[in-house]
């Protein structure tokens, strides 16, 4: 228990982890009021757009891309690293672009936060990840622009040897890692209250 205590932790790592728990502390909160909500209420209609399917397909790709990332570099596979790391990036982007889609649907069909409980927690929280997912996709477009200028072997190689890299890597991996779980939480909540499907 005292080598628990006293054991030195590489700081950013330990910052990002308290993050993560914060994140978690509030995805949480706002889970929470929904269900006092629906306890409340009885029931509480969902209209999950379907372009949410596409999303939850695009962010699982990414996390196995990036997962594949650090196995390439670790085999010093340094094209297909670059590979993955841009495949990552683009399935961010089409997260990204497919959550306003499912949100362009629910306007469409006049699901508004002030006329829609259930929409107002699809905005709620779809919104509050989407904010999570731009800082990192942030943080992965520095491993790319990084990765992406090292083209030759040796600076590949030096690269992938370099502790601060091999730090920041490993770091933006757990936070995508992170997202991915909580947006398959997210969707599966509001699938299991969906209603109907737009």
């Amino acid at each position: 228990m005292s080598n628990f205590l006293t054991k030195r932790r590489e700081p950013f790592q330990f910052m990002l982890y308290l993050g993560i728990a914060s994140s978690a502390l509030l995805f949480l909160f706002v889970f929470l009021v929904f269900v006092k909500k629906e306890l409340v209420n009885q029931d509480i209609p969902v209209q999950l757009p379907g372009a949410f399917w596409l999303s939850t397909l695009l962010i699982l790709a990414s996390s196995v891309t990036l997962q594949l990332v650090s196995r390439a570099l670790n085999n010093q596979q340094f094209a297909l690293h670059r590979h993955l790391l841009m495949a990552t990036y683009f399935l961010a982007l089409g997260f990204l672009m497919t959550q306003i889609w499912g949100w362009m649907s629910l306007l469409r069909n006049n699901i508004l936060p002030s006329n829609n409980t259930g929409g107002s927690f699809i905005f709620i929280l779809s919104g509050i990840h989407l904010i999570h997912t731009l800082g990192g996709l942030v943080a992965l477009s520095l491993v790319v622009y990084k990765s992406m200028k090292n083209r030759s072997y040796i600076d590949s190689f030096v690269d992938s040897v370099n502790p601060p890299n091999i730090l920041r890597l490993k770091l933006v991996t757990l936070y995508w890692h992170f997202l991915d779980i909580v947006w398959i939480i997210i969707f599966l909540f509001f699938l299991w209250h969906s209603s109907a499907n737009s």
